[in-house]
């Protein structure tokens, strides 16, 4: 003989549930910020050492200020980084012409 829930207990069912599934995606929204803040943190330090190398030492703390200035100046000068930068890569608008 089956028995038939309540409305009440029907209910707190599907609301254990929402909390369940609300837990759920919280956990997995954390794992994705975790994810994306080491890869970013892994292409910040790959970029470190491209300077490193190119440079032939180690970079000093005045040296954050200077490649910003340097890099400041070739962009006011004609977007020299920017295009050096983007070579091969489409932008949405040069996608909609």
């Amino acid at each position: 003989m089956a028995t038939t829930k309540s409305y009440d207990e029907r209910i707190a069912d599907i609301q254990k549930r929402q909390e369940q599934l609300k837990a759920q995606e919280k956990a997995l929204k954390k794992r994705q910020s975790e994810e994306m803040r080491k890869k970013r943190t892994r292409r910040l330090i790959e970029l470190g050492g491209i300077v490193e190398s190119v440079l032939g030492r180690e970079t000093v703390d005045e040296d954050k200020m200077r490649f910003l200035n340097f890099l400041k100046k070739q962009e006011a000068n004609g977007n020299y980084f920017t295009k050096a930068m983007n070579i091969g890569i489409t932008t949405e608008d040069e996608v909609k012409e």
